[in-house]
């Protein structure tokens, strides 16, 4: 492989597992906040790291701001809107009876970025990256839909939504970062880091400020767990967005799999929890997906 396809690796990889600790702390805010709640607090405490990183980044690099076109807005526009809408249908569904059905469903995320990423911005998907992409995604439903788990169509319509809200986020801020043209990808996938959660964060403020203003007063008193959440989330963006910048959102979305055998390995080592055959099976899929993907690239 390539530096840039390992490098877009360890960045995926190190963006799932801040992500799987962000989730974690987020979904404990849930129960005092609310799913409007906690969702706000990703992005209003993650604001302010990102503006530390990017202070970072001009500071070692000695560059200046990009200056986005017109272009730029729309796709940013849509990365932030699909991602308020994808984290509020996640942490809805954490409340959910389904939620292991529905989460089943958010992991198709993959194959519909691999969709639109082709039609938004025409990143070409070959058919051993379709391959990669559909065993790799199979693995993950085969684990997480268990014999005897109850099928709805609640948690369908949930489950697929979020998937696709995701999806779209990722191709959204794809399509941003690769907009300004920048010569350092770094500066500029740090500069969308910091314009998104700005967006988010003054949105999201001021929606709960006209509905819920009891909410916002809320999240200031639980600071302390929002303040993890909130650094937790912009580490994960930060580290998404420099993967974007060098991969296309499936690939990205695919090797990010990988974070469900971070918490099988929790739950095996840590609370000494047997792995089945179905975990085991799904676990080769997810492996032999993730490893087709990078002899791809």
């Amino acid at each position: 492989m390539s530096d840039a396809s390992w490098l877009w690796a360890l960045f995926t990889v190190i963006a799932a597992a801040s992500q799987t600790a962000r989730n974690a702390t987020q979904r404990e805010l849930t129960a005092t906040l609310g799913t409007a709640g906690a969702t706000h607090v990703r992005f209003l405490f993650g604001f302010p790291f990102a503006v530390v990183f990017l202070a970072l980044v001009m500071a070692a690099s000695g560059a200046d701001l990009p200056r986005p076109g017109a272009i730029y807005w729309p796709w940013v526009l849509q990365g932030t809107l699909a991602q308020i809408a994808a984290t509020a249908l996640m942490l809805a569904a954490m409340n959910d009876r389904s939620f292991v059905v529905v989460y089943a469903y958010i992991k198709t995320e993959p194959v519909q970025a691999a969709l639109f990423g082709l039609v938004f911005l025409g990143d070409v998907v070959t058919l051993p990256m379709a391959a990669a992409i559909l065993i790799a995604t199979t693995g993950v439903v085969i684990m997480a839909l268990k014999p005897g788990t109850s099928l709805d169509s609640r948690a369908t319509l949930l489950g697929v939504a979020a998937g696709g809200m995701f999806a779209l986020s990722a191709v959204g801020f794809r399509g941003a970062i690769l907009s300004l043209g920048s010569p350092s990808y770094l500066m500029a996938a740090t500069f969308t880091v910091a314009v998104g959660l700005a967006i988010q964060s003054a949105l999201l403020t001021l929606y709960l400020w006209l509905r819920d203003p009891k909410v916002l007063t809320a999240i200031f008193r639980a600071w302390r767990p929002s303040l993890a959440a909130g650094f937790l989330g912009a580490l994960a963006s930060q580290f998404w967005f420099l993967a974007f910048a060098l991969a296309s959102a499936a690939s990205v979305r695919t090797l990010a799999l990988v974070e469900v055998l971070f918490a099988q390995a929790i739950s095996r080592f840590l609370f000494r929890q047997a792995t089945t055959a179905r975990e085991a099976l799904g676990i080769v899929l997810i492996v032999a997906g993730v490893a087709l993907l990078m002899w791809v690239y």
